[in-house]
């Protein structure tokens, strides 16, 4: 039995008086992260050179500030605890060379804190969750934790329209069996729909931000001639946010159920290890690959794979899917703006279709060689 976990996201309603705790607590994090962040950086300006000597620095704990900082005592410690984690993490990363040096957090960052179960200070109560300096708070629990599920920790969040919201990290123990792969699908990117798969079955993405594109404009306009800071302002601000979030709402519902059906379906996918934060970046593509959350769908795809011993597998993003003739494998140029793959074979498809078919059968070659 290997031991799994699943987060579960629940919407909260706290009282007044909660709110003014979470957010409290919010700007102690984000305080304590700044205060250990500004000591590290100080640290490793003055020793970079001597990595021996930097790696022997111990670095000051959240329960240091708290003398000098009495505040820091009215909020759940293990949320600074967390603070610290993080912080470690991204330090790490950095020394690693998988990221860049750590940067301040601001009130325009995401407001969210940890905190961890210990002796039951954590507990869901028929429509409530008990969470430490918290006590009872009001739960839209719209499904049930599994009685053997075990509750690890909680993040508790603030989106920009000021909603609430409690991510639940559940462990559980489960014997996942490897599925005998028989049923594979191909999957080719499409900017303009998320993908075309190898049968010649297309996502039909909803394009939603485009959707909403207009009135996000006009409110946005609207909130560019309020005083900034203003009660008009902030009332403006949160409309604009709650379009953002629907947006994001209902882009991540239909990736959900797209990577669900997937998953029923197939017992491998194979995509092309794609670069998107580079694609994003490139001329006319912006917008497209915003709005579709290829991202997003490949993340949903992966977990919900593995829960079931099925796999996703990635093939080279150099890999010539759109050039190669999935009928007898020549290769010719296909400038953007033809839409259909003729060859001297005799083959003629839709490009996006013979990419998905090549994208399917190398990855049937790799999981070959695996």
């Amino acid at each position: 039995m290997a031991k799994q976990n699943k987060a579960y996201k629940f919407r909260l309603y706290p009282t007044e008086e909660q709110v003014l705790v979470i957010r409290k607590t919010f700007g102690c994090v984000r305080f304590v992260y700044n205060k250990m962040l500004a000591e590290r950086k100080a640290t490793y300006e003055r020793l970079k050179e001597d990595k021996e000597a930097l790696k022997k620095v111990k670095h000051p704990t959240p329960a240091k500030y708290k003398s000098e900082f009495e505040w820091l005592k009215e909020v759940d410690s293990l949320s600074l605890a967390n603070a610290q984690l993080n912080l470690d993490k991204a330090y790490k990363a950095f020394f690693k060379g998988n990221a860049k040096f750590p940067k301040f957090k601001n009130k325009r960052h995401k407001q969210s804190y940890t905190t961890n179960v210990v002796n039951g200070n954590i507990q869901l109560l028929d429509g409530h969750i008990k969470l430490p300096k918290l006590k009872k708070v009001k739960i839209k629990q719209h499904r049930a934790i599994p009685a053997e599920y075990v509750i690890k920790s909680c993040t508790l969040s603030m989106t920009a329209s000021e909603k609430y919201y409690i991510s639940i990290l559940t462990e559980y123990e489960k014997q996942i069996e490897i599925k005998k792969i028989e049923n594979v699908v191909g999957l080719d990117f499409a900017m303009d729909g998320l993908y075309v798969d190898s049968e010649g079955k297309k996502a039909n993405y909803p394009k939603f931000y485009r959707q909403m594109l207009d009135k996000l404009a006009q409110e946005q306009r609207i909130l560019s001639r309020k005083k900034k800071g203003s009660s008009n302002w902030n009332k403006q601000r949160v409309r604009v946010a709650k379009i953002q979030e629907k947006v994001a709402n209902q882009r991540k519902n239909f990736l959900h159920h797209k990577s669900k059906e997937m998953v029923k379906t197939y017992d491998a996918v194979i995509i092309e290890d794609l670069d998107m934060k580079g694609m994003s970046q490139a001329l006319k593509f912006g917008k497209s690959v915003a709005d579709n959350g290829w991202g997003m769908f490949t993340s949903f795809l992966k977990y919900k794979l593995n829960e079931q011993g099925k796999k996703l597998v990635k093939i080279d993003k150099w890999f010539p899917s759109t050039k190669t003739c999935s009928g007898c494998g020549n290769t010719q140029s296909m400038p953007m703006n033809l839409r259909t793959y003729t060859c001297s074979c005799g083959l003629h498809l839709d490009r996006d279709v013979n990419a998905a078919i090549n994208i399917k059968k190398e990855g049937i070659h790799l999981l070959a060689i695996a």
